[in-house]
C-alpha cells in the first residue's frame, strides 16, 4: 500500500467516524449510523470497512490495517437538524459532488456549530407545545394560557440545570417538581380549573419521545446493545418525571 493510499484510507476512516459520532450525539438511531458510515466508506473506495457503534463510542478500521480508530461520545442531545445536515453531506459525497477532504471539513464545521435554537425560542416552543397538547389530550382549552406559562418556565429550568450540572435526570426531576408546584398553586388560586390537565400538558416537552422511538428502532434492527440502553434511559427519564409529580401531589 502506497503512502498516499494510506493517508486517504486514514482520512476516509476518520471521516466515517466523525459522521457516526455526529449522528449519535444528535439523536440518530444506530441503523442510520451504521448505514451512513458504510456508505461513506464505500464511496471513499474502502473495500473492507468494519465499524462497531455504541452510544458511548465508535470503533472503525478498514483495509486490514493493524490498528483501529476510536472516537468517544460523552454528550448526547436531540438536534435532528445536525442529523439531516450530516445525511445531506453523505449523499453529496456518495454522488461525487464533494471530495473526501471537503466532506471532512464540512463535518468538522457542523461539529463546532451550535445551531440549536436560542434558549428563549426553545422555552417559547415548549410553552406552545404544552398548551396545544393539553388541548389535544384533554379537550380543555380554558387552562391553556396558564399551561403555556408553566410549560415555558419548567422547560427553561430544565435547560438551565442541564447547562449548569452534568447530572442525568436532574433537569427532568426538578422541572417536573416545578410543574407540579405551579399547577397546584394555579389551581388553589383559581387561575385554573383542573390540575391534572395542567400537568399533562406541561410535562409533554420533557417526555423522552426520541430516545424511546430510537430504542424500539434499534431493537427491531438487531442492535441489542444500544436498543436496551436507550430504553433504560427513557424509562429512567420517565421515572424521574413521574416521581417528581407524585411527590408534589402527595405532599403539597
Amino acid at each position: 500500500m502506497s503512502k498516499a493510499k494510506t493517508v486517504d484510507t486514514q482520512l476516509a476512516i476518520r471521516t466515517a467516524l466523525l459522521a457516526g459520532k455526529l449522528l449519535i450525539e444528535n439523536g440518530s438511531n444506530m441503523d442510520r449510523v451504521n448505514d451512513t458510515m458504510e456508505r461513506i466508506a464505500a464511496a471513499a473506495g474502502l473495500t473492507s470497512f468494519q465499524g462497531f457503534t455504541t452510544l458511548t463510542g465508535v470503533v472503525a478500521s478498514a483495509e486490514e490495517l493493524p490498528n483501529a480508530q476510536v472516537v468517544a461520545i460523552h454528550d448526547r442531545a436531540n438536534d435532528l437538524n445536525k442529523v439531516a445536515l450530516v445525511n445531506g453531506l453523505s449523499r453529496k459525497f456518495s454522488a461525487g459532488r464533494l471530495s473526501l477532504k471537503q466532506f471532512y471539513r464540512q463535518l468538522r464545521k457542523i461539529q463546532h456549530e451550535n445551531d440549536m435554537m436560542a434558549v428563549a425560542w426553545q422555552c417559547l416552543s415548549a410553552a406552545i407545545l404544552s398548551a396545544v397538547l393539553m388541548i389535544v389530550f384533554t379537550g380543555d382549552y380554558h387552562d391553556a394560557p396558564v399551561d403555556f406559562v408553566i410549560g415555558g418556565v419548567s422547560y427553561g429550568t430544565f435547560l438551565l440545570l442541564n447547562h449548569l450540572f452534568r447530572i442525568k435526570y436532574l433537569g427532568e426531576f426538578v422541572a417536573s417538581l416545578i410543574i407540579g408546584l405551579l399547577s397546584s398553586l394555579a389551581f388553589k388560586l383559581h387561575w385554573a380549573t383542573n390540575i391534572d390537565t395542567l400537568i399533562i400538558g406541561a410535562v409533554m416537552p420533557l417526555v423522552p419521545g426520541i430516545p424511546l422511538t430510537n430504542a424500539m428502532r434499534d431493537l427491531v434492527s438487531g442492535n441489542l446493545i444500544s436498543g436496551p440502553t436507550r430504553a433504560i434511559e427513557a424509562i429512567l427519564t420517565a421515572a424521574a418525571i413521574g416521581c417528581a409529580i407524585v411527590i408534589v401531589l402527595r405532599y403539597v
